[in-house]
């Protein structure tokens, strides 16, 4: 299965993170393929437990996933993962 993985233009600033296919039948699985080849994203997107970090926000197909620490919500063939900064304050 292959899925599009895609990152908000502002974490370019930081990060070489290009959009690309990945297979992957969960958010995590797809996530632990892309960091294989861009380990660097890691400490970006995910605390020291493996969970993703307050601050960044990921959606598949336009809905935010509702499994933030086992990353389990599925994801299918041309299903799209969007990675997002996630803002806070007032």
């Amino acid at each position: 299965m292959a899925t599009t993985l895609r990152f908000t233009p502002n974490l370019y600033r930081y990060l070489d993170c290009p959009d690309t296919s990945v297979a992957g039948a969960t958010v995590r699985e797809t996530l632990d393929a892309y960091l294989q080849a861009n380990p660097r994203a890691r400490g970006f997107l995910l605390d020291d437990q493996g969970a993703v970090r307050m601050h960044v926000a990921i959606f598949v197909n336009e809905t935010l996933i509702r499994d933030r620490t086992g990353l389990s919500d599925p994801v299918g063939e041309g299903d799209e993962i969007f990675v997002a900064q996630a803002l806070s304050g007032g």
